[in-house]
């Protein structure tokens, strides 16, 4: 699958730092980032089985590539309105010691390479509660765009990864 690859200004001298790559995209009408780091793979998203009694955020389970996975549709779990009502038709695939998840995208996420010096975690007052800001890691300036950076496997509290390891 071919991913487009958004190219940034090198760091000018003086502003050399720590390059963070992230894969951008979109939820209702804003731009949301992830580090590279947390993401597995990109698919498309295979046929999702519904669970009962999970919470509307969590869609179901896929099988990908022979491994069972929870997906999540982080606009409903956001509360976000989407723009686009087209079925979701692609899948982050999230991974870390504690679960493993799909995240479902409607359109192919973009790279972006950034230095450390562009996010803003100073933006950390408009959140409500501590869950949120571990799950928000700051606002990444890039030119014009403002991009919500945040952590996917830190949003996920206790009790909703008991909940995706259950419906497993």
């Amino acid at each position: 699958m071919a991913q487009s690859i958004s190219k940034e200004k090198e760091p000018q001298a003086g502003n050399s730092g720590p390059r963070i790559q992230l894969v951008v995209f979109r939820l209702g009408e804003e731009e949301y980032a992830l580090s590279i780091d947390q993401i597995k793979e990109v698919v498309l998203t295979p046929n999702v089985a519904r669970i009962p009694q999970t919470p509307d955020h969590i869609k179901g389970v896929a099988n990908i590539r022979g491994n069972v996975l929870a997906i999540l549709d982080l606009e409903k779990k956001f509360g976000i309105k989407s723009t686009d009502e087209s079925l979701p038709k692609y899948t982050l695939v999230l991974e870390s010691q504690e679960a493993s998840v799909g995240i479902l995208v409607r359109k192919v996420p973009n790279t972006l390479s950034i230095g450390e010096h562009d996010i803003d975690t100073a933006s950390s007052v408009v959140l409500s509660s501590e869950a949120e800001e571990q799950a928000i890691r700051g606002i990444v300036k890039s030119g014009e765009r403002m991009i919500i950076l945040i952590d996917a496997l830190a949003m996920l509290s206790r009790r909703e990864t008991q909940e995706v390891a259950k419906s497993l």
